[in-house]
């Protein structure tokens, strides 16, 4: 990554177009135009001067001065996100200054300003996430299942933090007793006001990191529940096509492909993206056009309400109100059939393979549940940084419902271990998972397995709707011809039960289950929306 990439400079028509969106200020040296931890901050273009940007962890390094025609932000302007570094004139300067919101319009006005400065934005936070330690501080330890779900959230949501595991650092130990603060408190979060957050919830830490939003009154075109492939592809072309959008997920941009390490077979990426990396980049582009996106917020029920209006619950009691919905909740991985399978969640059995997860099974025996694309993505992934994965299949075939590009290599994988016809019959361990039991066709036997990934068969995730929309015996949402629509016309091909209200991907019933459908559902929908919002409107008195 060289300078030139990460500091470009606007060319004299680039700052000429953004005049009308911002004033023209001039600010004497030693002004802090940003500080860490702001919710609100504005993006400065120097016309005279200069800028720093310093890291608020160590104020002596400068990480760059900015001259003129160069500009300040990062991708966490776009998504209401706390500042990271402080920004400060060290001379008297004179700046363009533009608010985000203004920003927001400039970027969807001007092709070559937006690309330039999104592909800046998601640089600067790139490196600043690989490179500078800093961020919010998270103190935990490794076994602690809260602190797994804490560090998850953050690096899923791409969220700057710095990770402190107190049985690796011994001089942490000594910092929480100076503070009185217990093992039985942590994991514990330090905000960059270094305010203290003992056990805190997942919403506390998005409140905290300003990922989540406050809903008002507003009446939006539409709503979209999941941020999963087909979910953001959905708020993408909404909000492209000049749609009101909020989109709302109770985890994190990405659904199961973010659980993915890699996806090879997904158009337009020759080399693979992984999951996290495609949705993050979809998340970005959504805020682009200026959809609202909230996390987490868990959808609890849908009703609708007057005025061809529909209402989705939130599990904190708050609602948001929409014309239309398009329910892209997904699927979840289903459990091990195992009575003490809670204890072990986020200490020893996970539901993804990222960056984060292969850290701690560096030159470990790990295992590797499922015969599906996913298990056949970890396992690779995993085999880069474990001693021995052992890939867990229940079928007799690897290649039942893996793609034969995965199975070769998975294959010509010297230190994968594939176990065919076996399945996990016990957990072991009494603090955190030490070693598994595997029941093959021909015995059993004890694995000092301590890292086990699991991506076993899906479930939809539509509890939430049992009383509101027609399902499948699995649980599945019926659109289309399937779906007996309570209106007098037939349901478009993804419209359920209910007018106005869609689903896509994963949660349908006979979706395909591939990121490329999903994404493709998603974008279809939309324009089922505008034909539902027509008919609507065509009706009002």
């Amino acid at each position: 990554m060289t300078t030139t990439n990460r500091f470009p400079e606007l060319t004299k028509r680039q700052i000429e177009a953004l005049m009308p969106f911002g004033v023209i200020q001039d600010i004497p040296k030693n002004t802090f135009l940003v500080n860490q931890g702001d919710f609100t901050f504005d993006f400065f273009v120097i016309i005279q001067g200069t800028i720093d940007i310093i890291n608020p962890y160590d104020e002596k390094h400068i990480i760059v001065t900015h001259t003129a025609n160069q500009f300040t932000g990062d991708s966490d302007m776009l998504s209401k996100r706390a500042a990271s570094f402080n920004a400060i004139t060290k001379v008297d300067s004179k700046v363009l200054r533009i608010i985000s919101e203004n920003l927001l319009e400039a970027i969807s006005k001007y092709s070559n300003i937006s690309d330039l400065l999104l592909s800046t934005f998601m640089l600067r936070q790139d490196v600043m996430r690989e490179e500078f330690t800093g961020g919010i501080k998270l103190i935990g330890t490794q076994h602690s299942k809260r602190s797994y779900e804490i560090r998850e959230f953050l690096e899923k949501n791409h969220i700057w933090h710095n990770w402190v595991d107190i049985d690796k650092q011994e001089d942490v130990k000594d910092f929480l007793r100076q503070m009185r603060i217990s093992k039985d408190e942590i994991p514990i979060i330090i905000d960059n006001n270094d305010k203290t957050y003992k056990h805190p919830t997942i919403k506390e830490v998005a409140r905290i990191t300003g990922v989540v939003l406050d809903f008002d009154d507003t009446i939006y075109d539409v709503i979209v529940v999941g941020a999963g492939p087909a979910g953001l592809a959905a708020s993408v072309y909404a909000a492209s096509e000049g749609l009101s959008v909020i989109t709302i997920d109770g985890n994190n941009p990405g659904g199961q492909a973010g659980k993915s390490s890699k996806i090879e077979n997904y158009l337009g990426f020759p080399t693979g993206i992984s999951g996290g990396e495609l949705a993050h980049r979809a998340y970005i582009q959504a805020q682009k056009f200026g959809c609202h996106i909230s996390i987490p917020h868990k959808a609890v029920k849908l009703k609708q309400i007057e005025n061809n209006t529909y209402q989705i619950e939130l599990a904190d009691k708050a609602s948001i109100n929409a014309k239309s919905v398009i329910i892209a909740t997904g699927a979840a991985y289903r459990n091990l059939p195992l009575n003490n399978l809670d204890f072990y969640i986020g200490q020893g059995v996970y539901y993804s393979a990222t960056t984060m997860n292969a850290q701690s099974c560096r030159d470990e025996i790990v295992g590797v549940v499922g015969g599906g694309n996913s298990a056949g993505q970890a396992a690779l992934f995993l085999a880069d940084h474990a001693e021995i994965v052992y890939l867990i299949i229940r079928s007799a075939y690897i290649g039942a419902k893996m793609s034969d590009y995965l199975v070769q290599r998975i294959l010509s994988c010297k230190n994968i271990m594939v176990n065919l016809q076996s399945e996990v019959i016990e957990l072991i361990g009494e603090f955190y998972l030490e070693s598994i039991r595997l029941k093959t066709s021909t015995s059993t036997m004890e694995l000092p397995i301590a890292n086990l990934f699991t991506f076993i068969g899906a479930k939809p995730c539509t509890n939430w709707l049992e009383d509101t929309l027609q399902l499948d015996d699995k649980g599945f949402i019926l659109t289309g011809f399937n779906a007996k629509n309570r209106n007098t016309k037939m349901p478009q091909s993804l419209e359920t039960s209910l007018p106005g209200v869609f689903a896509v991907g994963d949660v349908r019933k006979d979706s395909v289950k591939r990121v490329a459908s999903a994404v493709g559902e998603g974008s279809m929908a939309v324009s089922q929306v505008h034909q539902h919002l027509a008919i609507v409107q065509k009706n009002l008195p």
